[in-house]
């Protein structure tokens, strides 16, 4: 199959669909397909991908302004099978739901959790004003993806009728070391954006009261965000005089692996997420994970690898409470399940599998894959 996915920018690392959609495009390419990824800007090459990638206006840049990647998109139309369309809210993932519908392509629209009450609920008149226009990439779509439950809810709840493939992301399985990494203190990880969706600040209030519980472990929260929001954070560690918290900043590539791999519990207490990479990652490196049910991980408690709890301050600090307070060896054998639940059901090449069973589906009819849901 000749294959174009879209998607605004891939210029951020280990941000979302800047990790996603290039290894979902380098892992369909890797079974065969034509595959072409089409944006403004771009890290650097992705194996067996080809890259068109178009300048947008210098104004409005919120929007991702950019006339030629519009033409271009509309002569692929005529001549390829699928167009991909990941996200939504830019001028780039409107443009997709305008000039694909009618060709000869068929078009496929991936939210990438959009649609959540929380994100539908900030910037709201930037997206008032854009509905009216992205609306159409959702309606006219041949196919909707969403990499989980929750977000298949979301569209239906939208009221969006056309067929949903239920695909997770993929994640790359790290290789195992034979001796972790043991520091003085067990390490409780936060690894992620610092960014108001992620709840960071339940998870400080949180701490506020099991510093004291337990002397033997750290907190470290790990990642990057809006020098504003960040700064809020570390004043409300400060007022809430947290001893035994660490903000490294961002680690990406082998560094953030090895945070992984030091760390003895991993926490997510996000208020909104579609899939949640760094779950994923977190159980792949074998640790053991506390989600909040923001997040649609419910399969971590049946699989013994975590605790998926409520989303305020009073369950997150006793979900963490009981599982610092698992011994060491017990949370190792729970990683070691997250692991192998990885390995099973999140390897790319099930992910690519997948997908272009739901392509093929949609393009040649018959029955539909067990992970597309028709109505």
């Amino acid at each position: 199959m000749r294959l174009v996915h879209v998607v605004p920018h891939i210029s951020e690392e280990a941000s979302g669909p800047s990790y996603s959609v290039p290894r979902l495009c380098a892992s369909l390419a890797a079974l065969g397909h034509e595959v072409e990824l089409s944006c403004l800007a771009a890290q650097g090459p992705i194996p067996g991908v080809r890259l068109d990638v178009h300048r947008q206006w210098p104004v409005l840049s919120r929007f991702a302004v950019s006339p030629s990647h519009t033409l271009a998109l509309r002569r692929k139309a005529e001549q390829v099978d699928i167009v991909h369309n990941h996200s939504l809210w830019s001028m780039v993932n409107v443009a997709a739901g305008w000039v694909v519908p009618g060709r000869k392509a068929k078009l496929v629209t991936s939210p990438r959790g959009t649609l959540s009450a929380w994100a539908l609920g900030r910037s709201r008149l930037a997206k008032k004003l854009l509905w009216p226009l992205q609306r159409r990439a959702l309606e006219q779509a041949d196919l909707l993806h969403a990499t989980s439950e929750v977000e298949y809810r979301e569209i239906r709840e939208q009221g969006f009728k056309a067929p949903v493939a239920i695909i997770p992301n993929g994640i790359d399985l790290p290789d195992l070391i034979v001796d972790r990494p043991r520091a003085e203190q067990r390490t409780l990880l936060f690894l992620s954006r610092i960014h108001p969706i992620k709840g960071v600040d339940r998870l400080l209030n949180a701490w506020r009261q099991l510093q004291h519980l337990h002397p033997e472990w750290r907190l470290r929260v790990v990642g990057r965000g809006e020098a504003g929001h960040e700064r809020e954070i570390k004043e409300l560690a400060h007022s809430l005089q947290l001893v035994r918290v660490e903000f490294p900043g961002p680690l990406y590539g082998a560094d953030k692996s090895r945070a992984y791999f030091s760390a003895d519990l991993y926490v997510l207490p996000t208020h909104s997420e579609n899939f949640g990479m760094a779950v994923a990652e977190a159980l792949a490196h074998r640790i053991p994970a506390v989600v909040s049910q923001s997040a649609p991980w419910p399969r971590l408690e049946a699989e013994g690898c975590g605790w998926w709890v409520k989303h305020d301050v009073p369950s997150l600090t006793r979900a963490l409470n009981a599982a610092m307070s698992v011994p060491a060896d017990l949370l190792e054998a729970m990683g070691r399940k997250g692991r192998l639940w990885m390995e099973r059901d999140f390897v790319w090449k099930t992910i690519a599998d997948r997908m272009a069973s739901a392509y093929r589906w949609r393009l040649e009819g018959g029955g539909s894959p067990e992970w597309v849901r028709v109505s």
